[in-house]
């Protein structure tokens, strides 16, 4: 409508991939302006954010694990849905506010990544928190789909486009055409499950106990999905978990690849079921398209070569795959007017 075209002329309207791990806000015109972890501290025991609500994101992902008895360290989003309502408000309110300062003429619309499976009560959780922050106007949009946007895929055409992101609590399995899901999956194995294999692995194969930083940092420095390149190796710290003693041993990149086999083994039969779903027109095209990795988890090392060897298809990974969910949300604002006409799936409650 035209008071809409008008009200968006005065208002910082923003897409928000809201993410397990972090979140990216994209501002239409401006492209990415905020990319913080998805971490709020706490008083322990309440909901009530440190410092007048500044503990939000890095600071607070600075205090993990190393947080005194009087404060927790909370990741409001589980399995890339919302596990704390009021924590996850009082985020989205810093993000919007940080973003659009405290002084705003005018609240934001407000476009939100979620995973294609999540619940009706879910949906509503998001969108309830979104409202609560200060958004004028929520639209809640499909990872599958914002990502295929930010990844620049033909998705609204009629040939097959698969994509595959892996985030930090789930992965979105999608085939596309013509602006539409044909079929999707979506699995709660994604970065955060490999961090914990690696803790898991750790904690049998050398009794040390570590956190999750430590697995975070494991992961990017030497993990992999199949062997790529020589073999390498790093020193980490932890706690003996016999003599309760903090030590340091040295691990391989072989070593961290056999821990990770389990949630990648996960990640690629959720890829080939999707395949085996996709209608033989579709799947003839996808010879032709391949599939496109996005997310963070999509960087681990060896990952696309992985995958394509189980599928047999060519697999590309999107440029800059962290950012590629925030950048789609921002392109559909950009575009809310067309894209409310032709996607049908669109879950504006």
């Amino acid at each position: 409508m035209w008071y809409e075209r008008l009200l968006g002329a005065f208002s910082v309207d923003m897409g928000i991939d809201l993410g397990t791990c972090n979140t990216l806000v994209a501002v239409r015109g401006q492209g990415i302006v905020l990319n913080e972890p998805s971490v709020v501290a706490v008083k322990k025991g309440t909901n009530q954010v440190l410092k007048g609500g500044q503990a939000v994101g890095w600071v607070a992902k600075e205090m993990l694990g190393k947080t005194p008895g009087s404060i927790t360290a909370v990741r409001p989003l589980k399995d890339g849905v919302i596990s704390d309502f009021e924590i996850t408000e009082a985020m989205l309110n810093y993000f919007i506010t940080k973003v659009t300062g405290r002084a705003r003429f005018l609240a934001p619309r407000v476009v939100i990544s979620i995973p294609s499976g999540i619940t009706a009560v879910e949906k509503r959780a998001v969108f309830d928190s979104a409202e609560r922050a200060g958004a004028r106007r929520t639209y809640l949009l499909e990872e599958p789909i914002a990502a295929a946007i930010g990844a620049g895929l033909p998705f609204a055409e009629p040939t097959a486009s698969m994509i595959v992101d892996i985030g930090g609590g789930t992965t979105e399995v999608a085939i596309m055409t013509l602006a539409d899901i044909a079929t999707c999956e979506s699995v709660r194995v994604a970065g955060d499950d490999m961090d914990e294999a690696i803790i898991g692995y750790m904690k049998r194969t050398y009794n040390l106990m570590i956190g999750e930083q430590t697995a975070e940092r494991i992961k990017i420095q030497i993990g992999s999905a199949s062997p790529v390149g020589e073999d390498t190796s790093m020193d980490v710290r932890g706690r003996d978990m016999v003599s309760g003693l903090p030590r340091k041993t040295e691990i391989t990149s072989a070593e961290i690849r056999e821990a990770l086999q389990e949630p990648v083994a996960a990640i690629i039969e959720a890829v080939t079921r999707t395949l085996e779903r996709a209608e033989p027109e579709l799947a003839a095209d996808l010879v032709e398209n391949g599939i496109m990795l996005a997310g963070g988890g999509s960087l681990l090392r060896g990952l696309p070569a992985r995958v394509q060897k189980a599928t047999g298809l060519d697999v590309t990974l999107a440029e800059d795959p962290l950012t590629c969910v925030a950048r789609g949300t921002a392109i559909y604002l950009e575009n809310i007017e067309m894209w409310k006409d032709t996607l049908e799936n669109n879950l504006e409650t």
